[in-house]
């Protein structure tokens, strides 16, 4: 029985705009094994949330496949992307906007199981949605309680429950965290890996922050303008980052002491268009590591050592 939950080939995701095609996703690949978690790390822009609706099938690939459970969910009629659906939830970076206003907790909660008719009866639903409260730390209280009446953990909490109810096995956590209060982070970080834990939920954890990746994440994976340009186990990125990226990523991550010292990497210069991409590396512009040959010569994601990924010509050579 194979581990690998889900499965990325060559996915791209071009968007049309009136100067040509925007290259969002162009081109990545990588696996996650069943119970666990792989971080999808970048900067604004580079493509990670892009990466995570086309996966759930949000947003229609351009190319590539997805393999779910060994299946292309890219090729799904109706029927398959409706069990899919079930299989397989969002978590959204904004627990505000992601949530009805004119729906109560207990309506938000109980809307998937109603529409995919999980229960018979009413009494069934109002147990469910009773379960799914107490398991993300909701007081039964709140169920008629409305999203602008709460914080925004208790709503990132309704999220989650919601996310829940179908009892799926693979999640995207799109920034859970970003929006929240550090104080709020850590509970939610927390809660969902006990529910990692306990109901051997695999996730896709999307963020552009490395210290937050770090905690959650199994596997890492760095990503720059639509491309992975590096891919380990959390532990070897941070103890050993091989791409020049990473490098300064981990960089600009604060200290909490003040006799640490750690050379601090500034990269000049902006990031290229992704609507016209360089040829070669695309980071060429702003790296200080590059050789001639990065100009005009893209890399490839290749191994170079057991588990550890890395597109760049300076670490290949």
């Amino acid at each position: 029985m194979s581990k690998v939950l889900l499965e990325v080939k060559n996915l791209k995701k071009y968007f049309k705009t009136k100067r040509g095609p925007l290259h969002a996703v162009d081109d990545i690949n990588f696996t996650i094994n069943k119970g666990e978690t792989l971080g999808l790390v970048g900067e604004s822009g580079c493509g990670k949330s892009t990466t995570g609706r086309v996966v759930l099938r949000l947003l229609e690939a351009t190319g590539g496949e997805v393999l779910f459970n060994g299946q292309n969910m890219l090729d799904f009629k109706k029927k398959q992307m409706a069990e899919f659906r079930q299989d397989a939830q969002i978590v959204f970076q904004d627990p505000f906007a992601s949530l009805n206003p004119r729906m109560s907790v207990s309506e938000i909660i109980k809307e998937p199981l109603v529409i995919n008719k999980t229960f018979d009866n009413k009494a069934d639903v109002t147990k469910r949605v009773k379960e799914l409260m107490d398991t993300v730390g909701l007081a039964t209280r709140l169920e008629n309680a409305y999203p602008h009446e709460l914080d925004g953990g208790r709503r990132q909490r309704i999220g989650i429950a919601r996310a829940l109810a179908l009892n799926p096995s693979f999640i995207v956590q799109d920034e859970p965290v970003s929006a929240l209060d550090v104080s709020i982070q850590a509970q939610i970080l927390n809660l969902m890996d006990d529910l990692q834990k306990e109901l051997k939920l695999t996730y896709l954890f999307i963020s552009h922050d490395l210290s937050v990746i770090k905690h959650v994440s199994d596997n890492i994976a760095i990503m720059y303008l639509g491309k992975i340009v590096e891919m380990s186990d959390y532990a070897s990125v941070f103890k050993n980052p091989l791409h020049p990226y990473t490098k300064a990523l981990l960089s600009a991550i604060p200290v909490p002491s003040v006799d640490v010292k750690r050379e601090r990497i500034i990269l000049e210069g902006d990031v290229p268009s992704p609507i016209n991409p360089p040829p070669g590396c695309r980071f060429y512009g702003r790296c200080y590591e590059r050789l001639d040959k990065c100009k005009d010569n893209t890399p490839e994601l290749i191994e170079v050592s057991k588990g550890r990924w890395c597109a760049c010509h300076v670490v290949n050579k």
